[in-house]
C-alpha cells in the first residue's frame, strides 16, 4: 500500500516572506550596543526581539550547519540567517523566523514568546527536543507555528489557544507529545490546519474527547490530521460537526473500533479521508454518498462488511481508492470502473466473490491488486493499458486463458496470477514487456512450451513457473541461467535447461539401437562417463567464472525505468570521495544525486567484485529484496550491472538515501565534529518496533521466510522522520522447506561458513549448526541490549568471560540503571523526580524491554522467543508505557 502525502496550501503572504531570499543588510562593525542603539525609534521593542533571538541562540546545543554563525553583534538582526522584519513602519521588528531543516539540537526558548510581532515560526525537521513552551501562547499575530521533524515530548500547551491569529499548527512526526489534545485549541476561529500526526496523544473518555467537540468551533479548519496516535475508543458522532469546510481528515492507525457515525457524511468538500489501521465495523453505509469530491479513500485494515457501495463508482474525482484486508464480500461494483482518474485499487484480502468486471481496470490504472478473494471466470482484455506496471490478481478461483492483450501493456512491472485455475498456454507476447520485472504464473493448470521470448526479458529478475502442465525444453538465456531467479518445479514434462536446473535431457527423436552400437555402448560407457564426469565439473567451473564475469542483472521501480554506469558516475561525481559515505564487507556506498524526471537523491553501493563471495552478495541481497514489500525494508530502487568506463565489471545497487544515517551512528556518534546525537526511549522503542517488525515480516509473513545473518545497528538506517528500515541482506538466505539437513528444526536452512558480525552472531553458528531464524532473533536481542545499554557487545568492558547478555541478565531486574546508557538515565532521574520510583513508567517500560532482550538471546535456539511474539511483546510495551506512567512519555 502507498501511504498518501499531505498537501497543503500555505500561500499567505507571511508564508512568503519567510520563503524567500533574505534582503541585504549592511554590515557594521559596530560592537552589540551600538546594535542596540542602531534599533531606532522602537527601542525597546527591537532590543525585546534581539534579547529573544540571543536567548534562543544560547538554547542551541549544536548547530553542524552554522544556521547561526550570522547572529553576531557585526550584522544587523533583519540579516540574519532565517529571520525576516518587517516593512513600513514596523520594518525593525522579526515577523518571521524560518530554520528549518537546519539539524539543530536543543531545546526551543521561552523567550520566542517575547517577540510579539512575529507572525511566522517554522522550526522543523530540526532536533529540537524538550517541551513547548507555553510562552508561545502570547504571539497574538502568529499566524503559522511548524514544528514538524522533531524530538518534541510532553503535553501540548494550553496556552496555545491563546495565540488567537493561529491559522496553522503543525506538530507532526515528533512521537513524543503526549496526553490529551487540549480543547482550548477551539477558541483558534482562523485554524486551518491542525497536524498532530504520529506522536502519543490520547483520547480514551468522554473527557479526552472534548478537543474534538472544541474544534466545531473553528469553522475555517480545511485540514485535520491525527493518524498515529493512541485515540481509542468509539469514534463520537460529534466528529460531524466539524467545519463543513473540511477537506482532509486523517483518523488512520489509532486504536478506535465500533460504527463510522453517519455524521462524518456532512463533510461534502471532503478530498482525503484515511480510516486505515483502526477496528471499525460495519457496513459503508450512506455517510459515503455525500463525499462526491474524494480523491483518496483509505479504509483498508479494519473490520468492514458487507457490499462495496456502488455509489463510489460517482466520485469523478477519486484516484486512490484502497479497501484492502476487510470483510467484504459479494461481487465487485462495475461502477468502480467508471471512475475517471482513478489510478490505484486495492481490494485484496477480502472475501469478493463473481467475475472481475469487463472494465474494471481503466486505461488510467497504475496499481491493481485484487488478490486473496474468491473472483471467478475469466481474467477480462485488458489491452490498451498504457499506464499500469502493478497487477496482482493471485490467490482466486479465475479460470480460463491468460489475456493475449497483456503483452500490450508496455509499462508492466510485476505481474502476480498465482494460485488460481488459470489453463491454456503462456502468451507469446508477454516477451515484449520490457519493463517486467517479476512473474509470477505458479500453482495453475497452464501447458505447453515456456515462450522462448521470456529470456529477452533483460529486467526480468524473478520468474515462478512452478507447479503447472508445462512441457518441452527450457530456455537456457536471460533469466533461465539464473537458477535463484527461476522456479519450475512440478512441471514433469519439462527437459533441458541449464545444468543447474537439474532437469531431465530431452530426448531425440532420430535415435537408432543397433546390435553393434548397443555392444559399443557397454563398452565405452565406462569410459565416457569418467570422461564426462571431468568435462561437467570442468564446464561448471567454467560457467561460473563466466558468470561471475559476465552476469548482467538490472531491474528498477516505477522511479527509475533504467540506469547505466554514466548516469550513476554523474550523480556521484564520478564516485568522488567527498561523496563517500562508507565502506562496508562488499563494496562503498556513495550519496549522490540522481537525474530523474524528479531529482532524487540515493545511496549508490558499488560492489568491490574482488573481495571473495561480492557477486553473490549482489544476487543475495537483489534477490532477497526484489519482491518483499514493507515500510521497514530498504528497498533497492535499481540495480547496475555492467561495463565501467575503462571496461571492467561493475555492480552497484541503488537505494534511498537515509537521511538521519545509521542507528550505529547515533548510539555511537564519532568523537569529532559537532553533532551529539541523542536517542531517547521513545525513539530507541519506536526504532525497536519497526525493527521487529520488519523481522517478523521477513521471517513470517513472506512467501519463502528469509534470514538475514546480519543483524547489527550500522545495517538499520533512519529516515528523516526517524522511521527505522532494515538493509543490507548481502548475506541474507531463503529458507527453504524441502531441505532435510535440519533435522527437525522448520526454521532452519542449510549450513554455510560463518556468516555475521562479532558480537551479533548466535553462539550455535559458531559451532556449524544450520542457519535459521532463531539467529536473527538472538542479533536482534543484542542490537536492543545495545541500544539499552549505549554499549557494542564488543566493547572493552566485556572481557574474561563478561558479555553484554550477562551484563545485562546479572542486573536485571534490580539494578537496571546501571546498565542502561547515560541518556536515559537521565530521562529517567527526571521522570523520578515528578513521579515516584514504582509508578516510574520510564522504569517500567526499560525492565521490559531488557526482559525482551534476554528471551531473544536465551543460549538454546529453541528457548528463545520467535520475531513475532517479539514484535508483539514490543507492541505492547509500547502501548503499556503510556498507561503505567499515566502518560506516553514513550
Amino acid at each position: 500500500m502507498h501511504r498518501h502525502k499531505e498537501v497543503e496550501n500555505k500561500d499567505l503572504t507571511v508564508a512568503a516572506m519567510a520563503k524567500q531570499h533574505m534582503e541585504p543588510g549592511m554590515l557594521m562593525p559596530w560592537a552589540t550596543v551600538i546594535l542596540l542603539l542602531s534599533c531606532g525609534t522602537g527601542t525597546i521593542s527591537c532590543t525585546d526581539d534581539l534579547a529573544s533571538l540571543l536567548d534562543f541562540k544560547r538554547a542551541i546545543r549544536s548547530d553542524p550547519r552554522g544556521a547561526l554563525s550570522s547572529w553576531n553583534s557585526s550584522v544587523h538582526l533583519c540579516s540574519w540567517e532565517g529571520v525576516v522584519c518587517g516593512r513600513a513602519r514596523h520594518q525593525e521588528r522579526v515577523v518571521a523566523l524560518n530554520l528549518s531543516g537546519q539539524a539543530l539540537d536543543g531545546q526551543i526558548s521561552p523567550s520566542l514568546g517575547n517577540m510579539s510581532y512575529l507572525a511566522y515560526l517554522n522550526l522543523s525537521t530540526n532536533r529540537f527536543s524538550g517541551q513547548i513552551p507555553p510562552d508561545l501562547g502570547y504571539l497574538r499575530k502568529l499566524e503559522f507555528l511548524d514544528l514538524n521533524y522533531n524530538s518534541l515530548q510532553g503535553s501540548i500547551p494550553e496556552s496555545l489557544g491563546n495565540a488567537s491569529a493561529l491559522q496553522s499548527i503543525e506538530l507532526e512526526y515528533n512521537y513524543g507529545f503526549t496526553g490529551r489534545i487540549p480543547p482550548s485549541l477551539g477558541k483558534l476561529q482562523m485554524l486551518r490546519t491542525l497536524g498532530l500526526n504520529d506522536n502519543n496523544l490520547e483520547a480514551n473518555d468522554s473527557q479526552s474527547w472534548e478537543f474534538l467537540d472544541a474544534l466545531t468551533n473553528c469553522t475555517r479548519l480545511v485540514r485535520l490530521s491525527l493518524y498515529g496516535n493512541l485515540l481509542q475508543g468509539v469514534l463520537p458522532d460529534s466528529v460531524g460537526n466539524l467545519s463543513s469546510n473540511l477537506e482532509y481528515l486523517t483518523l488512520g492507525s489509532n486504536m478506535l473500533y465500533g460504527l463510522v457515525p453517519s455524521s462524518i457524511g456532512n463533510f461534502h468538500k471532503l478530498n482525503k479521508l484515511d480510516l486505515q489501521n483502526n477496528s471499525f465495523t460495519g457496513v459503508i453505509g450512506g455517510w459515503i454518498e455525500n463525499m462526491v469530491n474524494l480523491e483518496g479513500l483509505y479504509i483498508q485494515s479494519n473490520h468492514f462488511s458487507g457490499h462495496i457501495p456502488d455509489s463510489i463508482g460517482n466520485f469523478s474525482k477519486l484516484t486512490e481508492l484502497s479497501l484492502a484486508d476487510n470483510q467484504f464480500y459479494g461481487p465487485i461494483p462495475s461502477s468502480l470502473g467508471k471512475l475517471p482518474q482513478l489510478s490505484n485499487l486495492y481490494l485484496s484480502y477480502n472475501n469478493l466473490q463473481g467475475n472481475i468486471p469487463k472494465n474494471l481496470i481503466a486505461p488510467t490504472v497504475v496499481e491493481c491488486s485484487l488478490s486473496n478473494n474468491n473472483l471467478q471466470g475469466q481474467i477480462p482484455d485488458v489491452g490498451n493499458l498504457q499506464q499500469i506496471n502493478y497487477l496482482d490478481l493471485s490467490s482466486n478461483k479465475l479460470t480460463g486463458e491468460i489475456p493475449l492483450s497483456l503483452g500490450t501493456c508496455q509499462q508492466l512491472q510485476t505481474v502476480r496470477m498465482d494460485l488460481n485455475l488459470l489453463s491454456g498456454s503462456i502468451p507469446m507476447s508477454f516477451g515484449n514487456l520490457n519493463s517486467l520485472t517479476m512473474l509470477n504464473l505458479s500453482h495453475n493448470n497452464l501447458s505447453g512450451l515456456i515462450p522462448i521470448t521470456l529470456s529477452k526479458l533483460l529486467l526480468l529478475t524473478e520468474l515462478d513457473l512452478s507447479h503447472n502442465h508445462l512441457e518441452g525444453e527450457v530456455p537456457t538465456k536471460g533469466v533461465f541461467k539464473n537458477t535463484t531467479a527461476l522456479s519450475l518445479e512440478g512441471n514433469w514434462q519439462l527437459c533441458g535447461g541449464v545444468l543447474e536446473l537439474h532437469m531431465p535431457p530431452c530426448p531425440n527423436a532420430t535415435q537408432r539401437r543397433t546390435g553393434w552400437r548397443h555392444y559399443l555402448v557397454r563398452i565405452l560407457t565406462p569410459i565416457l562417463g569418467i570422461v564426462s564426469i571431468a568435462l561437467l565439473i570442468y564446464f561448471i567451473i567454467s560457467r561460473k567464472k563466466v558468470s561471475k564475469a559476465h552476469s548482467s542483472l538490472s531491474f528498477s521501480d516505477e522511479t527509475f525505468p533504467k540506469v547505466s554506469y554514466k548516469d550513476l558516475a554523474q550523480a556521484t561525481e564520478n564516485f568522488s570521495e567527498s561523496n563517500l559515505v562508507g565502506r562496508g564487507s562488499h563494496g562503498s556506498v556513495y550519496k549522490g544525486m540522481l537525474k530523474t524526471p524528479e531529482p532524487v537523491v540515493v545511496a549508490v553501493k558499488v560492489i568491490d567484485l574482488a573481495m571473495e563471495e561480492t557477486d553473490r552478495s549482489f544476487m543475495s541481497e537483489c534477490q532477497a529484496l526484489r519482491n518483499i514489500r514493507h515500510r521497514n525494508l530498504l528497498p533497492i530502487l535499481t540495480v547496475c550491472s555492467t561495463i565501467d568506463n575503462k571496461g571492467n565489471v561493475f555492480k552497484a545497487l541503488v537505494y534511498r538515501f537515509m537521511l538521519n544515517g545509521s542507528l550505529d551512528s547515533w548510539l555511537h556518534p564519532p568523537v569529532y565534529g559537532h553533532t551529539v546525537n541523542n536517542l531517547n526511549l521513545s525513539q530507541r522503542l519506536k526504532i525497536a518496533v519497526d525493527i521487529a517488525d520488519a523481522l517478523q515480516y521477513i521471517h513470517h509473513d513472506c512467501e519463502s521466510p528469509i534470514i538475514h545473518c546480519d543483524l547489527k545497528p550500522s545495517n538499520i538506517l533512519l529516515d528523516d522522520d526517524m522511521t527505522a528500515h532494515l538493509g543490507d541482506f548481502g548475506i541474507a538466505r531463503f529458507h527453504l522447506e524441502t531441505k532435510s539437513q535440519s533435522a527437525g528444526d522448520s526454521r532452519s536452512t542449510g549450513t554455510v561458513s560463518l556468516k555475521g558480525t562479532i558480537g551479533y552472531i548466535a553462539p550455535e553458528y559458531a559451532g556449524g549448526s544450520y542457519l535459521s531464524t532463531s539467529g536473527d532473533v538472538y542479533s536482534f536481542g543484542v542490537v536492543l541490549m545495545e541500544m539499552l545499554t549505549g554499549k557494542r557487545p564488543t566493547d572493552p568492558l566485556f572481557c574474561n568471560g563478561l558479555s553484554i547478555i550477562n551484563f545485562c541478565e546479572t542486573n536485571f531486574p534490580d539494578q537496571i540503571l546501571e546498565t542502561v546508557d547515560a541518556d536515559l538515565l537521565e530521562e529517567y532521574q527526571d521522570r523520578a523526580r515528578a513521579i515516584p520510583e514504582k509508578e516510574n513508567g520510564v522504569l517500567q517500560c526499560l525492565l521490559a524491554l531488557v526482559k525482551v532482550a534476554l528471551s531473544c538471546t536465551c543460549q538454546a535456539p529453541g528457548d528463545r522467543m520467535n520475531m513475532r511474539e517479539a514484535a508483539a511483546e514490543l507492541h505492547e510495551i509500547r502501548l503499556s508505557s503510556c498507561i503505567i506512567g499515566g502518560g506516553c512519555y514513550v
